[in-house]
This record gives C-alpha cells, sequence and structure tokens, in this order.
C-alpha cells in the first residue's frame, strides 16, 4: 500500500470535467482545512460518520448519544454554529434533542471524502460560525465495476453492503445499497445500555422495560443512487439520491429513543464551462431534503401512554456560482437561497396534546464573493457575504413573534510562501448564525414556552495564525485561533423558569500541532495535539461559573503506519486525553477523568479483488466518556449529575471487500 499523507489544510472544491470520470477522487489540502480520503475504503468499523470524523481531525470531537447517530463538535461548538452539507445540500435534523445530527444522514460506506474548513472563511454557506464540514459522496465510473463487502464486529454489529457502478462516455450510474445493525454496546466494565440506566438513571421510570433490556441498540438501511450525464463537452449533470432508515435506535442518557429516523436528500447540479471570458465554470445547485423522526417512551418502564414527540424538518435550497480569471486573480461570485421548514407535537394513546415547535419556516437569501491571487510569494483569498433570513413561526401569526436578521460576513486568508518547504499564514474572519426555531420557539412535553423569542444572532471574530514547515522525510504544522463571539447563543439552566437560551458574550481559543514523519519506505510516524479554552465573558443570569460548555481537554493522537508491501500494511494508535477539569458546572456538567486508549488495525490484499482489514480499538477494555453533559441536550438528570454515557469496551471487527 502507497500510502499518501495528507497535513491539516484548505481544499479546492473546483474538480475538472474529467474528474467525473473517477469513483474516487483524491482532493487534495490546501493551508486551512483537513481532508479526509478515502473515507469508503478506509472508515469500515460502523457506518458511523462523526466517529470516523472524530478520529481523523484534531479539531473534531465527538458527542456520544448511542451506537450511531453521534454528533461532532468543531473547535468548540456545535448545531447550527457549524455548516455540514453533503454533496452541498444542507441537511438539517429535525430531534430538538440532536438525535439524528446532519452526519448522521450519510453512512461511511457512500462517502468519497470529507472536507472540514475550521474557521469563519468559507462566504458559500450561511452560518458558517467556527467552520463547516463538506461531505461528498462517491462518484459513477465509466467501466463497469462494483463492490460487496461485509463487516462484522464485537456486541452484535453486522453490516453488508452492495454496490454497482457503469456507463459510457455519456451517462454514468452507480448504485449502493447496504444494510446494518448492531447491538448495545458494553463499556470497559462489562456494561450494556440497560445496565448504565440501572447504575446511573435518576427514576426506575427511565429504564428500558424488561421486553426490551436485551433489545439491538439500532437497525439501519440506506440507499444511494448517483448518475452524472455529459450533455457535451462544456456541460454536464449530476443527480443523485439518497434514502436513510433508521429504526428502534436506543439513547440511554436521554428521556426517550427513536422510534424511527427516515431522511431523503435530492440533488441536481448543471455545470457549464467555458462560455466566455467572464465565465470559466457557471454552476446551478439545487436539493431538497427531509427529515422524519418521532421520538418516544415507548421501550421504558413509564412509557406515559407511549408519549411520542414526532418531528419533522423540509430543506430546500438553490445555489448559482460563476467563476471567471481577472487580471491574474480568480473570482467567484453568487445566489444563495433556501427555506428550512420545521414542525413538531406531542401526542400519547389517548390524545394529541400540543405542538413542540410550531411549523416555522426559516428563509434565507444571499449573496457572495470569493477571489484568490498570488501578489509576489504571497497567496491572498478574500470573501464577503450579505445575508437577509426571516424566521416566522406560520401558526402563532403573531408580527411580534416573527424575526428578521441581516448580516455582513467578510474575510481575508493570507499565505506567505518564505521558500517551497516554509508557509506562513494569517486569516482574520467575521461570520454570523441565527437563531434556530427551537432555541426561538420551542415548547416543553408539560405546554411551557422555553424558547426566546428575543435571541440577537451570534457574530464570530477570529484571527487564525500558523506556519507549515515541509522536511525530505515529513511535515509539521502549527494552527492557533483565538475566537470572539458576541451574543453567542447559550443554554443557561440557571434563568427564568421558561426561557432557557441566552445572548452572552464568549472567548474560544486554542492550538493544534500535527506532524508526520517518514521513518523509513515502510515505518511512518504520525501526531495530532489539539488544545482549547473557552470562557463567558458575560455571565448568563444566576451563573457564577465562567467556563464554557463543549470545550474538551487537551488531546493527543500518536499513530505508527507500517506498510509492508503495496499489499499489506498495519497501524497502532495512541489516543491520550487530559482529565477535563475546566467544565460548566452552572450548566450540567462535570468533571472527567482522562484516558489513555490504544487501537490497532490491519489491512491485506488477499488477491487482486479481495480485501481484508481487521481492527481493534480500546486494546485494553479501558471504561472511559468523550463528552461531557451539558444540559443543551436533555439527558437524565437526577437532581445533581446528569447522566454521563461511557465509549465502547474492547471492539473487534473485521471487513471483507470483494471488487470487481
Amino acid at each position: 500500500m502507497n500510502k499518501k499523507i495528507y497535513i491539516s489544510a484548505i481544499c479546492a472544491l473546483a474538480i475538472s470535467a474529467s474528474a467525473t470520470d473517477l469513483g474516487t477522487i483524491e482532493v487534495a489540502e490546501e493551508i486551512n482545512t483537513k481532508v479526509v480520503n478515502d473515507v469508503s475504503g478506509e472508515e469500515v468499523k460502523s457506518a458511523d460518520l462523526a466517529e470516523a470524523l472524530s478520529k481523523k481531525s484534531p479539531s473534531i470531537s465527538l458527542i456520544r448519544r448511542s451506537g450511531i447517530a453521534n454528533d461532532i463538535v468543531l473547535r468548540g461548538q456545535k448545531r447550527d454554529n457549524i455548516r455540514v452539507t453533503i454533496d452541498d445540500a444542507v441537511v438539517c435534523g429535525a430531534c430538538m434533542n440532536r438525535m439524528d445530527p446532519p452526519t448522521s444522514h450519510v453512512i461511511t460506506t457512500n462517502v468519497d471524502n470529507v472536507v472540514v474548513k475550521e474557521g469563519p472563511f468559507d462566504v458559500t454557506e450561511m452560518g458558517t460560525l467556527s467552520g463547516g464540514v463538506k461531505i461528498q459522496t462517491k462518484n459513477p465510473t465509466k467501466e463497469p465495476s462494483g463492490e460487496i463487502s461485509a463487516t462484522v464486529g464485537s456486541f452484535g454489529y453486522k453490516k453488508a453492503v452492495v454496490s454497482a457502478s457503469g456507463g459510457s462516455d455519456k451517462v454514468k450510474l452507480l448504485v449502493t445499497v447496504s444494510k446494518e445493525k448492531g447491538g448495545q454496546y458494553e463499556d470497559g466494565d462489562g456494561n450494556d445500555f440497560a445496565q448504565q440506566l440501572k447504575d446511573k438513571a435518576p427514576s426506575p421510570d427511565n429504564l428500558l422495560a424488561s421486553a426490551y433490556e436485551n433489545m439491538d441498540a439500532f437497525e439501519k438501511q440506506s440507499m444511494m443512487a448517483k448518475t452524472v450525464i455529459k450533455l457535451d463537452g462544456k456541460s454536464d449533470i449530476e443527480l443523485s439520491y439518497t434514502k436513510n432508515e433508521s429504526d428502534n435506535v436506543l439513547y440511554p442518557n436521554s428521556k426517550m429513543d427513536a422510534i424511527y429516523d427516515d431522511s431523503s436528500i435530492l440533488n441536481f447540479k448543471y455545470t457549464l464551462r467555458d462560455l466566455n471570458k467572464y465565465s470559466k465554470k457557471l454552476e446551478l445547485k439545487a436539493y431538497h431534503s427531509k427529515v422524519d423522526h418521532p421520538m418516544a417512551l415507548t421501550y421504558r418502564v413509564d412509557t406515559k401512554m407511549n408519549m411520542t414527540n414526532h418531528l419533522t424538518t423540509d430543506v430546500k435550497g438553490l445555489k448559482v456560482l460563476n467563476t471567471f480569471d481577472y487580471e491574474s486573480s480568480e473570482v467567484t461570485y453568487g445566489l444563495d437561497t433556501s427555506k428550512r421548514n420545521w414542525d413538531g407535537r406531542y401526542y400519547n394513546d389517548a390524545e394529541d396534546k400540543h405542538k413542540s415547535i410550531e411549523d416555522v419556516d426559516t428563509v434565507n437569501n444571499a449573496v457572495f464573493v470569493k477571489a484568490k491571487r498570488r501578489i509576489g510569494q504571497t497567496d491572498i483569498e478574500f470573501g464577503a457575504r450579505y445575508d437577509k433570513t426571516d424566521i416566522t413561526n406560520v401558526k402563532i401569526l403573531q408580527s411580534d413573534k416573527d424575526r428578521d436578521f441581516s448580516s455582513l460576513s467578510a474575510n481575508i486568508f493570507a499565505t506567505y510562501n518564505v521558500d517551497e518547504s516554509t508557509k506562513y499564514f494569517v486569516g482574520l474572519g467575521r461570520s454570523y448564525r441565527v437563531p434556530d426555531a427551537r432555541e426561538l420557539y420551542v415548547v416543553s412535553s408539560m405546554d411551557i414556552s422555553q424558547g426566546t423569542d428575543t435571541l440577537n444572532q451570534t457574530q464570530n471574530n477570529e484571527i487564525d495564525l500558523g506556519v507549515q514547515k515541509d522536511y525530505e522525510d515529513g511535515q509539521i504544522k502549527l494552527k492557533t485561533f483565538y475566537s470572539k463571539l458576541k451574543d453567542y447563543i447559550y443554554y443557561n439552566d440557571g434563568g427564568t423558569a421558561t426561557a432557557l437560551f441566552e445572548n452572552i458574550d464568549a472567548t474560544i481559543y486554542g492550538a493544534e500541532l500535527s506532524a508526520d514523519y517518514y521513518v523509513n519506505d515502510q515505518i511512518i510516524f504520525e501526531m495530532a495535539v489539539a488544545y482549547k479554552k473557552g470562557k463567558k465573558d458575560t455571565l448568563p443570569t444566576g451563573d457564577t461559573d465562567r467556563n464554557l460548555a463543549d470545550i474538551t481537554p487537551l488531546q493527543t493522537t500518536l499513530g505508527l503506519i507500517y506498510d509492508h508491501d503495496d499489499y499489506t500494511n498495519a497501524s497502532i494508535e495512541l489516543v491520550s486525553s487530559a482529565d477535563w477539569n475546566d467544565y460548566d458546572s452552572d450548566n450540567g456538567e462535570q468533571s472527567i477523568d482522562g484516558y489513555n486508549i490504544v487501537n490497532l488495525k490491519g489491512e491485506t490484499n488477499l488477491n487482486d479483488q479481495t480485501t481484508l482489514i481487521v481492527g481493534i480499538d480500546n486494546l485494553f477494555d479501558k471504561t472511559y466518556a468523550v463528552s461531557n453533559t451539558y444540559k443543551d441536550l436533555t439527558l437524565l438528570d437526577g437532581g445533581s449529575e446528569v447522566m454521563l454515557m461511557n465509549e465502547p469496551g474492547r471492539y473487534i471487527y473485521a471487513n471483507l471487500k470483494y471488487s470487481f
């Protein structure tokens, strides 16, 4: 295996027309992004993209919710503070409690690469506050090809995938179908979900009912179809459809579980090239994504007559981009418009009770421009975006409850190339994100309005600094950032009896160090270190703790890769985290012990068509937790500490793949 190493930095997403002939496209990193390539081939442990990303990028940490459908934190921020797209489509989870974050609506099997853009430096997307995650699915090939793979793992995990691709010079088609399921994983102490609830749940009512104590943790099916149609030498159409269905997903430290979580994503892209000197490439992108998510007490001891909160989201969007060259600069400008509807209601077997979110429309219209140019030894990128956003609570029909926002975001990013091996970079940026429907209008199960409909939009002012040095035998990169957040939207457990959210001012800063060293032609050493600090500059009502939530402690990852030959490789990884001592005790977080985890992985080609991957995560079966208990998630709370969820214990997996 010829290992290709990529170090943190920003990916060029403009791909030439010929690139669509490839099923897999390795995206080259630029200075301020992290690219995870060949996700479908490398990340075979499970379908959970969030877990895979937390292992591949030092700036991303995991919020553990279940065996699948976990969430991510990027540089200490999550939810709407991060923009996640799938083939440029915006997908919003329906669950107010983040049981179905955007990354859960695509599985690793279908993902080609993921570009992590850190900081407020992407003007093509709405609400890129701390960064964005761009997920690119696999493309069809011209030559007939296919793949059959099967994965088995600890705790009853099973996955099967079948894909086929092929076509002609004019039309190419890819179809992928997968099915998987997994049991309740056990932590290092041997406790499955049911036992963790027995040990930690605040009330017997929260436990899994005896009939469901041994049920699987989840089932999941997915189908993706994508076609690329070449109209002529200068234009083509790309059309894709993805359907995901998750059933009976247990969330042990939440009050409810997901009965099902279904989503669909329809993408359309039309590209024209070389129209004239003012249009090197013109792109029209349209999408429609939907999520249907009922969460309920069905599997718990006290079902409250099968109390259910059934939520849906529907997002439609259109984006037009035009790129041209002007006096040694590449300029892109465009229009971006989207409409998101979020609706939900409570009911049980006896009655249709009341709304949880009252049919809220969020309509965004924006224009943007970005340009890049080299001046001497310096590469300069500039971007600006103007947004107009209207949020309407459709059913309430009270004008004083509607909100409208406008903002002007801008950034500049400069890279000074000292020589071929040394680069210094600095970025300055300002970006905004508007409050979402939950933060403005959420209603509790007791029919109490808990949103704060007077919230302001959040403004992020950030500076990034860093250096990258290439050596004959490796590379090292240091990145630092300092973020001032004005009107940061924050959950406040100590506020009034009804309003859950407040605007505060806050500061987040940190540093990331990554390095690779080629010991010889067969051995590669990798290192990544991430450190963050977050403080409340203004305190929410009733708070005394200055620590900001979701700020993970110092984490170090060390890896050693052994490439025996072009057919066989193996790796060992040590993940080490410091104690989580700086936490927001006012809002449900708690002290968490540090940990040291060892992971092993090996891959070999049995023949030209068959590949075997085996691995062991958490080799020494440690009991540990990676995510805290900030109460912006509704978790089980006994009046003192919120229920903490442990990570899986020793996890052994194997994947066998046959390609043709």
